[in-house]
């Protein structure tokens, strides 16, 4: 298990892998998107990457943060950021009003992926997409959002920690409760703490990893 790094892709986290291993079979379990830090279930082996679809589809837990006021091409800080017109008068956006729509998310919701996406349409990529102009109709994918816990409020920032179900984007997610407001919403930060059982507190950062001592972090 890899705290992966901000700013590093999961294929970058396999990379370095591959080096201090090397060992080429390497998979990942769920990916985390540049922005995002925290628990990566990394796979070493043929043996160990032929079973690591049980722990793509975990529950999983992450923390977020959000601000309102704001919209983002890509549903988060690495976008293009314009601040919105906002529906709702910000002074009327409160830690009640949020915990008011919070319910609206709980449960079997449906959620609309981003275009700044590695979802597949007609074969392609919706990022692919993107990154050509395009933006397509994308339908709708049913997600389980078990818990919603707001950790602080300040307007325009939230810290949220959300419990969901594999396939949920949680850009997708701050995005929808910003539109629910009527202010609009970006993440700026994400991290993943937990996957099934496996926790970040268990997890080795990459910098700890050597040729020499790489095994003794396999679980």
């Amino acid at each position: 298990m890899i705290d992966k790094p901000k700013t590093w892709t999961s294929f970058d986290v396999v990379a370095k892998l591959r080096n201090i291993t090397s060992i080429k079979k390497i998979g990942h379990a769920g990916t985390l998107d540049p922005i995002a830090t925290g628990l990566l279930i990394v796979a070493v082996g043929q043996e160990a990457t032929r079973q690591i679809s049980q722990y793509v589809k975990m529950d999983k837990t992450y923390v977020a943060k959000a601000k309102f006021g704001e919209t983002s091409d890509t549903y988060d800080a690495e976008g293009q950021i314009a601040e919105t017109q906002c529906v709702a008068s910000p002074q009327n956006i409160t830690k009640k009003s949020v915990l008011d729509v919070l319910p609206n998310f709980i449960g079997e919701v449906m959620q609309v992926p981003p275009m700044f996406s590695a979802k597949k349409v007609g074969g392609k990529k919706l990022y692919e997409l993107a990154r050509q102009g395009k933006k397509i109709e994308r339908e709708s994918v049913k997600i389980h959002i078990h818990s919603l816990e707001v950790l602080g409020f300040d307007y325009p920032w939230l810290e949220m920690k959300i419990e969901c179900g594999s396939g949920t984007y949680i850009r997708s997610l701050i995005h929808d409760i910003g539109q629910n407001l009527g202010v609009g919403g970006v993440m700026y930060e994400l991290r993943r703490t937990k996957i099934g059982k496996f926790s970040i507190k268990k997890a080795a950062l990459l910098k700890q990893l050597s040729k020499d001592n790489w095994i003794d972090f396999l679980f």
